[in-house]
């Protein structure tokens, strides 16, 4: 119970200080570090996510029993380039697939009715149009949409489609790190939680929120952050639509330009 309460406690007294809503200029700023850092113009956030293992709640059936054959729920994050959460999502059944677990997320439906408050759409660097959204990226597990971006799929890829999947990797990899940062610093998410789950879903998000005042304060060792033992979730086949294909096109075409190609892209494909 006092494990609980002060967990809770540490959420209510943290979460509105170290992971507020961003707003219009916030979001700019995101995107100007994820493009000093990665590389990726336009981007607001990564998304991935991971599973928390637990033991098996209470009556829960096979809810909980994940494609691993463990138990565990879902922690589903955004994160800027800092490798700080933005949004998190905490309790999810071990056994949805990370798409599911967006589309139903707080932060999904948001971004699903465009109540965000992203910035107008602007060009990409050293170019006069058309005007890109601001977008988030994820993995192959998320469906393509005018605001998020997926990898190509890793069939019959042109060269441009290669260096589009390689660049998104570099701005996507930063949510893996944060992920990898926060089993690191709170080594409970190392091994299974044996709380209830409630408690445990408590402890996660209070890590989280421990995590972006940490990493406000302390900084972080980048060396810790390249690997971490919280399992990635299985990746599903997601299709996107038109709209979404046709923002990608257009960060591929600028990726092959000489404003948005990097000198040593083609050599790390």
């Amino acid at each position: 119970m006092i494990i609980r309460e002060i967990c809770v406690a540490i959420w209510d007294a943290l979460h509105a200080a170290v992971m507020a809503q961003p707003h219009k200029e916030q979001w700019k700023e995101i995107a100007d570090v994820f493009q000093q850092t990665c590389q990726f113009p336009n981007c607001a956030g990564a998304i991935d996510g991971k599973h928390i293992r637990i033991k098996k709640p209470v009556r829960s059936g096979s809810q909980y029993y994940n494609y691993k054959k463990y138990f565990s729920f879902i922690l589903f994050a955004m994160c800027d380039a800092n490798y700080s959460f933005r949004y998190i999502d905490v309790g999810s059944y071990g056994s949805r697939s990370d798409s599911a677990v967006f589309a139903h997320s707080e932060f999904g439906k948001m971004l699903q009715d465009k109540a965000l408050d992203l910035p107008e759409h602007t060009t990409l660097p050293g170019t006069t149009s058309p005007a890109m959204p601001f977008v988030f990226v994820g993995d192959e597990a998320f469906a393509l949409g005018e605001n998020l971006m997926r990898p190509y799929s890793s069939r019959g890829l042109s060269l441009a489609r290669r260096v589009f999947n390689y660049r998104l990797t570099r701005a996507r990899r930063v949510v893996e790190c944060a992920f990898g940062i926060l089993a690191n610093k709170w080594r409970f998410l190392h091994t299974p939680i044996h709380l209830k789950l409630e408690t445990a879903i408590s402890a996660v998000k209070a890590a989280c929120v421990l995590h972006n005042f940490v990493r406000a304060r302390d900084g972080y060792n980048f060396d810790d952050s390249l690997t971490h033992s919280l399992q990635s979730h299985r990746p599903s086949v997601v299709r996107g639509h038109r709209q979404g294909a046709a923002v990608r096109e257009q960060f591929t075409a600028y990726f092959m330009s000489p404003h948005g190609a990097l000198p040593w892209q083609l050599e790390a494909i």
